[in-house]
């Protein structure tokens, strides 16, 4: 499932699976559908009413000189065209109002779909990708209804009514415009064949520039400073000609197929005028019906032209159609049966969870046969201070991942107050269990917004988690305060800043269980001095596991868990490690210089 993304090489034309999906979202608006059709079947009857007008206005009045009906056909053709604008402005508005209402639901749904899937599968999609499915890739199914759909049935409805009416007035004329069509049949149908191809190659040429353009500008540092700058530029010009090639190849199809339609078109309308001309002098007809026959040929290529042009666009919608359904069948969420449970038996486990923790033989790996957890056991008490390390790889950041469940284990157990964390509604584990990880990440907002989260804190309660960690007295400083506006990425302020208002968001929400994971790897000595100060503050009373690559960071803790290579190889204290000249003894001696 993890590389659905990567199916941007072909294409259906036409995929009646996603059209019906599309439709569950568009029925829901049956008031507006209901408008949208009717104002669009006025607006084609009275395109097509227009030339019978004018073939009645040139035969009963102009020829027979009638002043009086002149004026009232005259009329008459004003108010039709009247009533063609007016019903063609609330077509176009109720479809647009159609488009926008599926677009937000469908947006909504994938978000939500989104942000329920499990870490495991987040991890493995790009993040472009995925802001793609949740805009652009939406945006073109809006288009497949305002644009391809409401474009099609009026199209197919003039072409069928420009048809009919053609035989009703003069069969022979229509027989004319039927023996000119196979001209303009064929080269649509070599012309969609073609514009499929280039799309596909525009299409694939597109996803290569965007991938490219994305990874070097998030990695726009290290090109400059390897000085890759002209290199760098060599590439992208390479994919930028590749795409404009394949953007020429599409517009060379319609380049085509455009002027050589209008010319059939034109050619069938010189045979209409030609023929019509030899009835007209036989008498088999009139002058009305000669130039309403006209007027009908050319609204007959008109359709012609849009349908074919808007084939481009249902690919783009059946494209974007797939795989935003893709990501919403996609299903990775971590299952929350406790939950499920509760809400099926309406009751609630009020009982709050006190940070007893327990692992038992817990077995893990992100790829299968590559474990980086081997049956891991230890438990930490109620209110303890336990810290874990190890080398590099070790297992240390993956206890925070899978304690919170972000992750779910292999095998073995892991319990919070004896409880299997599986048992344990995902909301309530989550509040109770807190992690202040490697990577600080602030949200585009105020200070205040990003302690509190969207929980509803007062201002004294967010005030009190900053002084804890001795935030406040530089958030004071700032132009706004707490409501002072960070930027994205948070980087208007220093990376100190940044890891000790995390610090005061987790003591914010008041969790029974603090994971402190390299909480401190990214400050300076004098921040962290700061956050050393008011640390046993924060942590007491509260289950907290410390994790860190700076063993005097943790030299105070009541237990160090030792790990490598996923399992538990030493547990004590500081002194005891130490004496026992093992691991530990060499992580520290290491440190010590």
């Amino acid at each position: 499932m993890s590389d659905f993304f990567e199916q941007d090489d072909v294409v259906k034309e036409y995929d009646s699976v996603i059209v019906r999906r599309i439709w569950t979202y568009i029925k829901k608006y049956k008031k507006l559908i209901t408008l949208t059709v009717l104002a669009l079947a006025l607006s084609t009857a009275g395109e097509l009413a227009v030339p019978i007008m004018q073939k009645h206005l040139i035969d009963d009045a102009i020829i027979t000189v009638n002043i009086k009906l002149i004026t009232v056909m005259c009329l008459i053709l004003l108010g039709i065209l009247v009533v063609v604008f007016a019903a063609a402005f609330v077509q176009t508005l109720s479809s647009s109002l159609v488009g926008q209402c599926v677009m937000r639901d469908i947006r909504l749904e994938l978000y939500k779909k989104t942000l329920f899937q499990s870490t495991s599968f987040l991890s493995k999609q790009p993040v472009g990708r995925l802001v793609t499915r949740l805009t652009g890739d939406v945006e073109t199914i809006n288009e497949f209804f305002t644009t391809v759909i409401v474009a099609l049935l009026k199209d197919v409805s003039i072409i069928t009514g420009v048809l009919v009416t053609m035989l009703v007035l003069s069969p022979a004329l229509a027989g004319v415009v039927f023996l000119c069509s196979p001209p303009v049949i064929a080269i649509t149908v070599i012309s969609r064949i073609r514009s499929r191809d280039a799309f596909r190659r525009q299409r694939t040429a597109s996803s290569a520039i965007n991938a490219y353009l994305s990874e070097r500008i998030s990695g726009i540092g290290i090109v400059q400073l390897f000085l890759g700058e002209n290199k760098s530029r060599r590439e992208y010009g390479e994919r930028n000609k590749e795409l404009l090639n394949a953007n020429l190849g599409e517009m060379l199809v319609l380049a085509v197929f455009r002027p050589t339609v209008e010319f059939f078109g034109t050619w069938t309308t010189a045979a209409v005028i030609a023929v019509g001309a030899s009835l007209f002098l036989r008498l088999e007809l009139s002058p009305g019906e000669l130039i309403a026959f006209i007027n009908l040929t050319a609204m007959l290529f008109a359709p012609v032209l849009d349908i074919s042009e808007k084939y481009t666009i249902l690919q783009q919608a059946m494209a974007g159609g797939e795989r935003v359904f893709q990501l919403m069948d996609t299903n990775e969420s971590i299952t929350d049966c406790a939950a499920e449970n509760e809400a099926q038996n309406k009751t609630e486990n009020k009982n709050q969870i006190k940070g007893k923790i327990e692992f038992k033989n817990v077995c893990f790996s992100y790829n299968k046969d590559e474990p980086v957890l081997r049956g891991l056991s230890f438990k930490v008490e109620k209110g303890e201070k336990a810290a874990i390390v190890g080398y590099t790889g070790a297992g240390k950041t993956t206890i925070t991942n899978i304690l919170a469940r972000l992750w779910d284990i292999d095998s073995g157990a892991i319990l919070i107050d004896g409880v299997n964390i599986k048992d344990i509604p995902l909301a309530k584990l989550r509040r109770a269990v807190l992690p202040v990880l490697q990577d600080v990440f602030l949200f585009s907002g105020t200070i205040s917004e990003n302690i509190s989260l969207g929980v509803p804190l007062s201002k004294t309660q967010i005030e009190d988690a900053a002084r804890a960690v001795n935030a406040h007295k530089f958030i004071e400083k700032l132009p706004l305060g707490y409501e002072t506006r960070l930027s994205e990425g948070a980087q208007n302020i220093s990376s100190g800043q940044r890891q000790l208002i995390s610090f005061a968001r987790v003591i914010a929400h008041n969790p029974a269980v603090v994971v402190l994971d390299e909480a401190t790897s990214s400050v300076d000595t004098e921040t962290e001095a700061f956050i050393e100060l008011g640390i046993e503050t924060i942590l007491s009373g509260r289950t907290s596991i410390v994790i860190a690559h700076r063993l005097s960071t943790i030299r105070n803790a009541g237990r160090i868990l030792v790990l490598q290579n996923g399992i538990l190889a030493e547990e004590g204290t500081h002194e005891s490690l130490i004496a026992q000249n093992g691991l530990y003894e060499r992580l520290y001696s290491l440190q010590a210089f």
